[in-house]
């Protein structure tokens, strides 16, 4: 609200508050205090006159004032919107010149831009001018030293030309020695062709020769050992063969006693035999100091063995338990210690079969005789032997176990494993091995002897 109207709408106010006032019931009765002079009824009406005019005059003052300030508001309200107008078109203006100074702004960086990269071309344009210079100069001092190897060049061509012509004159002359060497290589292919050819037929009836004589060698070789293999041998020879290679065995146990230790030494005479492998010194379990205890199983200490023949004596490392049966016992022999012993290595029968008599040697007593045997269709690894012998040479005895099996070539076919039945042997295979020796301190051997009688009670009965 404009000053003006609201000063005046204030006097006006304050006029008509002070026109109206009842100023006699306004101001205070004071007591004791008394008006000096009454006021009388003519004097009231010329003062409500007074202040009639008095706002009469106010009144037109106040008009006056107003139509004043209606036509100072009227011209206010004409400039205002005058300037109105006028700030409108300033802003106008403004956007117009902003949107000009933007597009000017945009205007200066692409001409700064242009203005760069302008710059930037002509200093490019310079560097590879000067670059071009240089290349140029390059060029020109390349195409001096060409010119220069040019001008060599053909001086080497001209010599190269000359060189020609001399390699051109060798040449033909080396033609002519090619010539001449490839009818001398000709002849000479010709005469190694024939000779090539004789050589051949020369080879060939050596080859046949040798062949021929290698044939004659095997089935002369195939012969001996037929007629050898089928030729029987006396038994006396095979005796006396087994007496002059026999091997004397001694193997020695401890085990635990009640109040010492309990020792025991078997002595047994026996031979060496091989598998085409491996040397075995070979043993019956009745042949050593072994027992098969089926309740109570010995648990050895120790256990050591050796091999006696004259005067060499050779300790024995293993002893082994085969397989086919727990009652042959073999201990393997150094090929070494063999041929130190000096003693013959019986080699196994390859046809047992081919004959229905055998001959049984007993090493312990020096008793031997020949016996028929027959096949144990029901236990392929055991022969039957006639426990009745009646020999052409001691008389009648019956064999027992540990009895050697030789054929009538004198090759081993087993040993007797009761009195009944021969053990074929072949396969070497270890079921059970123990350490032998003086220092070995076995571990704990009743598990051991424990299995092996409990494989020799699995046997059939007329095995065991």
């Amino acid at each position: 609200m404009n000053k003006t109207l609201l000063l005046i709408i204030c006097d006006f106010l304050l006029l008509n508050l002070l026109a109206l006032t009842r100023w006699e019931k306004a101001e205070p009765q004071h007591a004791g205090i008394q008006s000096s002079a009454p006021v009388t009824a003519s004097a009231s009406p010329a003062v409500n006159a007074d202040m009639v005019e008095l706002m009469r005059v106010s009144l037109e003052d106040e008009k006056s004032s107003r139509e004043q300030l209606a036509a100072q508001l009227s011209s206010t309200q004409g400039a205002l919107s005058e300037r109105e107008k006028n700030l409108a078109q300033v802003s106008q203006q403004k956007i117009q010149l902003e949107g000009a100074l933007s597009a000017t702004t945009t205007n200066v960086k692409e001409l700064e831009k242009k203005y760069s990269a302008a710059t930037n071309e002509a200093f490019l344009t310079k560097e590879q001018l000067a670059k071009m210079q240089r290349e140029l100069e390059e060029r020109r001092a390349e195409a001096e030293r060409q010119q220069q190897q040019l001008a060599a060049l053909e001086r080497q061509n001209a010599d190269a030309r000359q060189r020609i012509e001399n390699l051109n004159v060798a040449v033909r002359v080396a033609e002519q020695e090619k010539q001449m060497i490839t009818q001398n290589l000709t002849e000479a292919k010709q005469q190694i062709e024939v000779e090539r050819t004789e050589r051949a037929k020369v080879q060939e009836q050596t080859v046949a020769l040798t062949q021929g004589v290698g044939q004659l060698a095997q089935k002369s070789t195939e012969l001996t050992q037929e007629v050898r293999d089928i030729k029987p041998v006396n038994p006396n020879a095979i005796f006396a063969d087994f007496l002059a290679n026999r091997v004397a065995t001694r193997i020695t146990t401890r085990r635990p006693g009640l109040f010492s230790p309990t020792v025991r030494d078997k002595d047994a005479q026996t031979i060496l035999v091989s598998d085409g492998r491996r040397t075995y010194a070979l043993m019956h379990l009745s042949d050593t100091p072994f027992s098969y205890n089926f309740e109570n199983p010995p648990d050895y200490e120790k256990i050591a063995g050796q091999l006696n023949r004259g005067a060499f004596n050779a300790p024995l490392k293993e002893i082994q338990f085969l397989a086919a049966d727990p009652r042959v016992i073999v201990a393997p022999v150094d090929e070494t210690l063999a041929a130190l012993m000096g003693a013959k290595v019986y080699r196994l029968a390859t046809d047992v079969f081919r004959a229905s008599e055998a001959l049984l040697v007993r090493a312990d007593d020096g008793k031997y005789g020949e016996t028929p045997f027959r096949i144990d269709a029901a236990n392929s690894g055991y022969v039957k032997v006639d426990n009745r012998i009646v020999t052409r040479l001691f008389g009648e005895f019956a064999p027992k176990r540990g009895d050697l099996m030789f054929s009538k070539q004198g090759d081993l076919i087993g040993i007797m494993v009761n009195n009944d039945y021969c053990a074929v042997l072949g396969d070497f295979r270890p079921s059970h091995t123990l350490q032998a020796g003086d220092d070995v301190t076995q571990p704990k051997t009743g598990p051991v002897f424990a299995d092996l009688a409990a494989r020799w009670q699995r046997l059939p009965i007329r095995l065991q």
